[in-house]
């Protein structure tokens, strides 16, 4: 048993974990995106005395900017967490950035900001296509389910009447020893981060499987505080410009994604907390047809408990319902599969040596070479003759 678990934990993670090293390198890098984005970009992204700025200011030049561009957008974005500025993205993939409340224009997306896109596409998807993010998902799924627990029961099994041992690196020792202490000492210590962080990674690929298991926890859903569907008042008024000119006392809107046809619907989404906080994370989401009816899709306040809590998989994964402290920990975490990688590949080199060694030392040994002295057939028995002959004479002689 000891033994089959043992060589489950290797292979696994000389495949499995060279995925989980990668999303876990290029996951650490994401973790600062707002700041370096901002830090970065701040002709793009920052706004001066952005917090005297009102939410019915943002709205009206939202408003206006979608009455300005019309047909043409496919997507605006309002100022969310780094960004304090409205983006738009155009039918044809360009997006510009405008000032919040002159309406100015501030340029195009940088090369930065492409970068980390980029960093979140090959996070998710490995940059494979349409397969990459399953690939992604399933090794997440692995590594919590086998590779992490697997590593647990070694560790445990090993460590269980010294625990301290089990905790610590012996500096001083021997280059191979430091290494294997490096590899069971942060596996024991990152364990349960890195399996929140696996469990949570995962969703994001198979999030209708989660949402049904995480039914379990639904109640009766209340349905109070709902916005009906309703036709506007203003008959043939732009519909979308009319549900801007509404304030919403207890969300932000941040983002509006334009129909492709006549027939599809507009889809707002909105937040508790325009910019990063800690806690909870509250959204609502909201469709507007074209014949000016809206739907409340989604909003915390009444969701289902599985929908409030499937919300929560964004924050928990990068950390960000902890706070700074939390986005530390996913930093320093991410880097853990990458450091478990390379030194339990070194113990698997060093192990192939040593067996090779003891292979090779027992082929040399004077005992392996008796066993390697030729015998002789019977097309060479004359010369066995001549040999007991030649001995013959030297004992008369004497």
């Amino acid at each position: 048993m000891n033994r089959t678990i043992r060589k489950i934990h290797l292979w696994l993670g000389l495949t499995c974990g060279l995925i989980a090293s990668f999303s876990g390198l290029t996951g650490s890098l994401y973790v600062w995106q707002p700041e370096l984005s901002a830090f970065l970009n701040p002709d793009l992204l920052q706004v001066e005395d952005f917090g005297n700025l009102d939410d019915r200011t943002i709205m009206e030049t939202t408003a206006s900017l979608v009455a300005i561009h019309g047909d043409s957008i496919n997507s605006m974005f309002l100022p969310y967490r780094e960004q304090q500025t409205i983006s738009i993205t155009f039918n044809n993939g360009k997006t510009s950035y405008y000032h919040p409340e002159t309406h100015a224009y501030l340029g195009k997306k940088s090369a930065s900001i492409r970068f980390f896109e980029n960093l979140l596409v090959l996070h998710r998807t490995l940059g494979i296509p349409t397969f990459g993010k399953y690939i992604v998902g399933t090794s997440a799924i692995i590594f919590f389910l086998f590779l992490l627990t697997s590593g647990f029961y070694i560790w445990a099994t090993s460590y269980r009447n010294n625990l301290k041992e089990g905790f610590t690196i012996q500096w001083k020792g021997k280059r191979k020893k430091i290494n294997f202490d490096l590899h069971k000492t942060f596996g024991a210590y990152f364990m349960v981060p890195l399996l929140i962080m696996a469990l949570s990674g995962s969703y994001f690929t198979y999030n209708s499987y989660y949402k049904s298991a995480l039914g379990l926890f639904d109640g009766k859903r209340d349905s109070t505080g709902l916005e009906a569907p309703r036709p506007w008042a203003h008959g043939d008024s732009p519909r979308l410009l009319d549900y801007l000119s509404k304030t919403n006392e207890s969300y932000a809107l941040r983002a509006i994604h334009f129909p492709k046809n006549g027939t599809d619907h507009y889809r707002l989404r909105y937040i508790k907390e325009r910019f990063i906080t800690s806690g909870l994370r509250r959204t609502k989401e909201v469709e507007l047809d074209a014949n000016g009816h809206v739907t409340v899709v989604s909003d915390f306040r009444t969701d289902p408990n599985s929908n409030r809590m499937a919300t929560q998989f964004y924050p928990i994964h990068i950390g960000e319902m902890a706070g700074t402290i939390g986005r530390i920990l996913v930093f320093v975490s991410g880097l853990v599969p990458l450091l478990l990688f390379l030194t339990g590949l070194n113990i698997y080199r060093n192990k192939k040596r040593r067996k090779t060694g003891k292979k090779n030392g027992m082929q040399n040994s004077p005992q392996s070479q008796l066993h390697h002295i030729p015998t002789l057939g019977p097309e060479n028995r004359g010369g066995e003759d001549q040999l007991r002959l030649f001995s013959g004479n030297k004992q008369r002689d004497a």
